[in-house]
């Protein structure tokens, strides 16, 4: 199916985004979602930062690659948990600015550097990092198989990589397809599937795992936030683009509910 997104429109809103993260309605929200207020695009909670600093086996004198970590979410906190240094990667400066600002005032920074870079096109060595993250991003990017090469490279011999993304689900008819598509990310649509696409790349696949359950109970907890500060919302954001938030919120939560689009957590091991 041909995707009618451009890549560029939809950097330029996740920047705006992110550069809506000081709005204090804006804070609230996400408080009440991932339980943090790093200005997140992703559904990452803390309680599953927590999760990814175990599955990578984070710690002191660990170097990880965060891409496409905007304001520095879920980054700066696994830096924060376990003593890791970070490198973060993503295309808005803007948003850099604010991740660095970020660790400077929660101490992380000496432990924390910031890049402008596509995933696609990394600007590192080789065999440069310890371990690697991304939390829904490859279902916002149409090259998800060259992001996927460009981390194995510059990924150490055994260095692990852990992902999160939404999918649609397996086995649709054309039409529910058609919906989960409509439904999702802007480039949820994967050919084939992401286990596929890891072997394919130079990872080995070492655990592959359901999350759609807490994804539904994130997604519940936005639309009913957005819904309790509507007025505050539509100022913030305009009120069309707001509106056209909450319908597009409403459409996932109920695709989500037929069994159309799941969430995955990945975790890889170089080969």
């Amino acid at each position: 199916m041909a995707c009618c997104h451009d890549v560029k429109s939809i950097t330029s809103r996740y920047a705006r985004d992110h550069s809506l993260h000081r709005c204090a309605t804006l804070r609230e929200l996400e408080r009440s979602v991932t339980g943090c207020d790093y200005g997140a695009t992703s559904w990452t909670t803390r309680q599953e930062a927590s999760r990814i600093a175990e599955l990578l086996d984070l710690g002191p004198r660990v170097l990880l690659l965060e891409v496409g970590a905007g304001t520095g979410w879920p980054g700066l906190l696994l830096a924060h948990l376990t003593g890791c240094e970070v490198v973060l990667t993503d295309v808005p400066l803007a948003c850099l600015r604010i991740a660095v600002d970020r660790a400077a005032a929660d101490g992380l920074g000496e432990r924390c550097r910031a890049v402008v870079a596509d995933g696609v096109r990394l600007p590192f060595e080789d065999r440069s990092f310890d371990a690697v993250s991304h939390s829904d991003v490859l279902c916002c990017l149409p090259e998800k198989l060259l992001l996927l090469q460009t981390c194995r490279r510059v990924a150490r011999a055994g260095a692990k990589m852990m992902f999160s993304v939404i999918v649609p689900t397996a086995g649709l008819s054309e039409a529910e397809h058609r919906t989960a598509i409509e439904s999702g990310p802007p480039f949820v649509e994967v050919h084939g599937d992401y286990a596929a696409l890891l072997g394919q790349s130079g990872w080995r696949v070492m655990k592959q795992m359901d999350v759609t359950s807490e994804f539904a109970r994130s997604i519940r907890a936005s639309l009913a936030g957005m819904h309790a500060r509507a007025e505050a919302l539509a100022e913030a954001l305009g009120r069309d683009e707001f509106c056209g938030r909450l319908q597009h919120r409403q459409a996932t939560v109920a695709a989500v509910d037929r069994g159309l689009l799941k969430r995955e957590i990945f975790v890889a091991v170089a080969a």
